[in-house]
């Protein structure tokens, strides 16, 4: 390599933009200017990833730089230290070989004093991204193993905050009565028909604990109230205290997990924190396509009413209001008439597309899982950096595992269900449920069985979710 005049760009990076590490951006880029300027070397630019992962490529600042050494010659890219460039073995050779090399352009780093222009260069940068590779695998097993150990003999794995209901600590749940009672009063309240916008308001009004509609719908899931501990989809006896009995837990979970449940698709059903009437987000207008709002004692066309003008769709519109009373009526009527009669639900089975299914949909799932692994990652570079010592991140990373374990256990579901197998399970849970339900309930329910309803003048047609 000739050292005459070299035109070089520097690369820093630091796994999160708050690091105190070894080796900070600022430490990083100072050494990057001294060795340059030691050498005689133009340093026309350094590129900075800060808060970005070394475990792969999807870095904003690494990819312009490659872009820029793809269009323009440059002699070589300098960094302080192998493991700033990546900590994959495959990446490291990936981008000196196939895209630094393969443009004429040299790859230096400062700490292990080597560069690509010699052959023992190229080949220690082999060897030193194997290690960097098998430290960061050796690490990832190691709190796995951990994590696993602990699962299996009953232990919570921790994390930032305790479980509402419990105190966390020296590793172990303890009960904390006065949150408990809220806990067990949440799902006693849900399987009394209460939305879980309602069991929200309840529980703030009541009590001091904070709770959020998300809070309410966590605890309502969370099998450790009834004494089991969670790591990497297994589910293990914990040696801690339940809170809720078995039975009251399953069945708040079969409700809340029921088919009819999880397939319906309006609004209501969708966001089950908000309130409306037993009819909102089923209504639409057959004349002009616009759904109905309920205000002032009324069903409304939106179009009509152009009380959202966002959610006109023919400003003439002349379709007919309905009093809310007579049309909640006249609705629940028609439904009552076909989920009593098993042969209109077979009827209204038969005459649907028996291969329809409902497909779930998973790609949210996943983008939360890979968001959970790349904070999983970060947090472990910050312990190979020796910036934080295993002990403080480790339940941070333990309870990162947990979330996404539980999420991983989702993705298991089958893909498509068949929409017939939610409709007969929607009419069950009508059947068993709406008579003694309260609004949000009854709403639900009817969400579970219905697409929609139109309204033309003073007809109404039902579609049912077949």
């Amino acid at each position: 390599m000739s050292k005459d005049k070299m035109m070089v760009f520097g690369y820093a990076r630091v796994s999160t933009e708050n690091q105190l590490e070894n080796y900070s951006i600022e430490e990083q880029t100072a050494r990057l200017e001294s060795y340059c300027a030691a050498k005689g070397w133009v340093l026309l630019h350094t590129y900075i990833d800060g808060g970005y992962s070394g475990g792969n490529t999807d870095r904003p600042a690494l990819q312009t730089m490659l872009a820029q050494i793809r269009e323009t010659h440059v002699d070589a890219v300098v960094v302080y230290k192998l493991d700033r460039l990546s900590r994959s073995q495959k990446d490291t050779l990936t981008l000196i070989e196939d895209e630094l090399l393969a443009h004429g352009t040299d790859f230096v780093s400062i700490n292990e004093n080597f560069d690509t222009s010699t052959p023992f260069g190229r080949a220690m940068i082999g060897i030193l991204s194997v290690f960097a590779q098998l430290e960061k695998d050796q690490i990832t097993e190691r709190f796995t193993m951990g994590r696993i150990g602990r699962g299996k003999a009953g232990y919570f794995h921790g994390g930032g905050n305790a479980p509402t209901g419990y105190t966390y600590a020296d590793g172990v749940l303890t009960v904390n009565e006065y949150e408990a009672m809220q806990v067990r009063e949440a799902f006693d309240l849900f399987l009394a028909g209460k939305s879980i916008n309602a069991i929200w308001h309840i529980l703030s009004t009541k009590y001091t604990t904070k709770w959020t509609a998300a809070k309410v719908r966590n605890v309502l899931k969370n099998s450790l109230y009834i004494g089991k501990v969670h790591f990497m989809g297994q589910e293990y006896d914990g040696i801690h205290q339940p809170i809720v009995e078995e039975r009251v837990f399953t069945a708040a979970n079969q409700l809340l997990n029921s088919l009819s449940r999880e397939a319906a698709k309006t609004t209501s059903q969708r966001n089950p924190f908000r309130a409306g009437y037993l009819l909102s987000g089923l209504l639409y207008c057959s004349r002009c396509g616009a759904r109905y709002s309920a205000n002032h004692g009324y069903y409304r066309c939106y179009s009509r009413a152009k009380s959202s003008p966002k959610f006109v769709r023919d400003p003439d519109c002349k379709n007919d209001n309905w009093e809310i009373g007579t049309l909640d009526h006249l609705v629940c009527q028609q439904v009552d008439a076909m989920v009593s009669s098993s042969t209109a639900v077979d009827h209204a089975i038969m005459a649907a597309d028996a291969a329809k299914t409902v497909r779930v949909d998973k790609d949210k799932l996943r983008r939360t899982c890979a968001e959970l692994e790349r904070q999983i990652e970060r947090l472990i570079e910050l312990y190979q950096v020796g910036s934080i010592p295993m002990a403080s991140i480790t339940q941070r990373v333990n309870d990162l595992s947990a979330q996404k374990a539980a999420l991983e256990s989702q993705l298991n579901a089958p893909d498509e269900v068949p929409a017939k197998d939610l409709f007969l399970a929607a009419v069950e849970d009508y059947r068993q449920g709406f008579a003694g339900g309260d609004t949000d309930r009854k709403r639900a329910l009817l969400a579970g069985l219905l697409e929609r309803v139109t309204i033309d003048g003073q007809s109404i047609q039902l579609h049912w979710r077949l």
